[in-house]
C-alpha cells in the first residue's frame, strides 16, 4: 500500500498549485545554452494532467558561485516548445512582482518562478520545523491549495521547497515522482532473483552504503563493479595500480577498510574485473591483472571482463546499472559501457539505469527505450539505494496522513 499521494487522489480543477520541478541541467557556462532539456520534458505529463489549474513551476539551476548557476530564462523558452498551454515567466521568486503574478494567474496558465536558489533560505538544509520559519515559506505557501512534488532527482535534500510546502497543504507526487518511487520500491522490496547490480563511476562513498546496504539485506545476488569503484577494491584487495592510479585513490583511502571488509564478507557476490584498459600512446591498451603495476591511467574494464559480466547479466531477472565502468566520453574508452548496455537490453530482466552517464549513452546508443526505467536522479536513487530515507518524500508520506481525508475537495 503506497504511503503517498498521487496527482490521482487530488481534485486540482481551479486551484493554485505550486509544483516544484527539477530543471537543472548541463549548461554551457559561457553562453548558458542548455545542453541536454531532457528534465524539461520530464515535466510535460504532469503539466497536462494540471491542464485546469493554476500552476506556479519552483525549480533551480546549479548553485550560487558556480558556473552553472543562472536564471530559469532559457529553461522556459525550452518549456514552451514541448508545452501547449501558455507559460510566463517572472523574473522573482517571492518578492512583490512574484506575489502579484501569482494572483493573476488564470485557470490553465502556467507561471515560472526563476532560480529558487537566488533565495539564501532555499539553499539551506535543515529539518523541516527549521524551514517551517523561513521567510520564503511564510511568504509563498499562504498562496497555493496544493503542492506537488516531481522533483525526484533533488528528493535526498531537506530543503524549504521540497520538504516545508506538504505541511501546510496537501502534497502529492508529479508523474515522475510517482514512477521513480514505483519502481524503486519494486526494486528494493520485490526483486526478481537472481538480481544483478552494475555499479561503476564515481561517488564512491555512496556507493559502497548501496553495496553494505544490498549485500546484507539480500537484496543484491551479485555486484558487478566497474569504474573508481572497482579501483577502490582492487586496491583493498592488495593490488598496486600504479603511480598514476594510485595518485586519485589517496582521497578514498579511508573507505580502503570499508571495501576490504566487504570483500571479505561477500566474495563470492562481489565482482571485479579480470582486466582493465589503459590509455597507452593516445589509444586503447588491455592489461591482465597479471601484469600490475600499471603505468598507464586506467580507462575502461578489458574484454575479458566484459564477457565475464555478460554472461552474469545474461541469466538476470533484475538488471540495476548505476555509473558507467570507464570514461564513457572518451573514446575508445566507450566500449565497455555500450557493450554491458546492449547486453542488458538483451535480456529478459527488469532493467535500470540510474540515468546520469549512463542515461545519455543510452540515448546515444538508441537503446533508451529498451530500458524499463531510466532514473532522473543520481543522489537521490543512491540514497534510496542505500535503505535511507529521502526527505521529500517523507515529507510526502507525512502530509497525506495529514491531509488525506480533505484531499479531493
Amino acid at each position: 500500500m503506497k504511503e503517498f499521494l498521487t496527482l490521482d487522489d487530488v481534485n486540482v480543477d481551479g486551484k493554485t498549485v505550486f509544483v516544484r520541478f527539477d530543471f537543472n541541467s548541463p549548461i554551457d557556462p559561457e553562453t548558458y545554452t542548455i545542453l541536454d532539456d531532457l528534465r524539461i520534458r520530464a515535466a510535460i505529463p504532469t503539466l497536462e494532467v494540471l491542464e485546469k489549474a493554476k500552476v506556479v513551476i519552483g525549480s533551480h539551476q546549479g548553485r550560487p558561485g558556480g558556473d552553472d548557476f543562472s536564471t530559469l530564462k532559457n529553461h522556459v523558452e525550452i518549456l514552451g516548445k514541448y508545452f501547449e498551454g501558455e507559460v510566463r515567466f517572472v523574473e522573482d521568486v517571492m518578492g512583490p512582482k512574484a506575489i502579484e503574478e501569482i494572483k493573476k494567474l488564470e485557470e490553465g496558465e502556467v507561471l515560472v518562478l526563476d532560480n529558487l536558489r537566488l533565495c539564501s533560505e532555499e539553499n539551506l538544509e535543515a529539518p523541516v520545523e527549521l524551514l517551517l520559519k523561513t521567510v520564503f515559506v511564510k511568504r509563498l505557501a499562504p498562496l497555493f491549495e496544493v503542492y506537488v512534488n516531481d522533483a525526484f532527482s533533488t528528493s535526498h535534500r531537506s530543503q524549504a521547497s521540497l520538504v516545508a510546502f506538504p505541511e501546510l497543504m496537501v502534497g502529492v507526487t508529479g508523474k515522475v515522482m510517482e514512477k521513480e518511487l514505483e519502481v524503486l520500491d519494486m526494486v528494493i522490496n520485490r526483486p526478481g532473483k537472481p538480481s544483478v547490480y552494475l555499479l561503476g563511476g564515481a561517488k564512491v562513498k555512496d556507493k559502497l552504503k548501496v553495496m553494505s546496504y544490498l549485500l546484507k539485506t539480500g537484496k543484491a545476488d551479485l555486484v558487478l563493479l566497474g569504474g573508481l569503484l572497482a579501483e577502490v577494491f582492487l586496491k583493498a584487495k592488495g593490488l598496486k595500480l600504479g603511480d598514476v592510479n594510485e595518485a586519485k585513490l589517496n582521497k578514498y583511502m579511508e573507505l580502503l577498510d570499508i571495501a576490504k571488509a566487504l570483500l571479505e564478507k561477500y566474495k563470492e557476490k562481489i565482482i571485479l574485473p579480470v582486466d582493465l584498459a589503459v590509455e597507452k600512446n593516445g589509444g586503447r591498451s588491455e592489461v591482465s591483472l597479471d601484469n600490475f603495476p600499471l603505468e598507464n591511467k586506467i580507462s575502461d574494464i578489458g574484454s575479458n571482463t566484459i564477457e565475464l559480466y555478460v554472461n552474469f547479466i545474461k541469466n538476470a531477472e533484475l538488471v540495476v546499472a548505476v555509473g558507467p565502468p570507464g570514461r564513457f566520453e572518451v573514446e575508445p574508452f566507450s566500449f565497455g559501457t555500450k557493450r554491458l548496455l546492449e547486453a542488458i537490453t538483451k535480456t529478459k530482466a527488469y532493467k535500470v539505469l540510474g540515468g546520469g552517464h549512463l542515461g545519455g549513452a543510452a540515448e546515444i546508443l538508441g537503446l533508451k527505450e529498451k530500458f524499463n526505467h531510466i532514473s532522473t536522479g543520481g543522489g537521490a536513487m543512491l540514497t534510496y539505494l542505500s535503505g535511507q530515507p529521502l526527505p521529500a518524500v517523507e515529507a510526502l508520506k507525512n502530509s497525506a496522513k495529514k491531509f488525506k481525508t480533505s484531499c479531493s475537495s
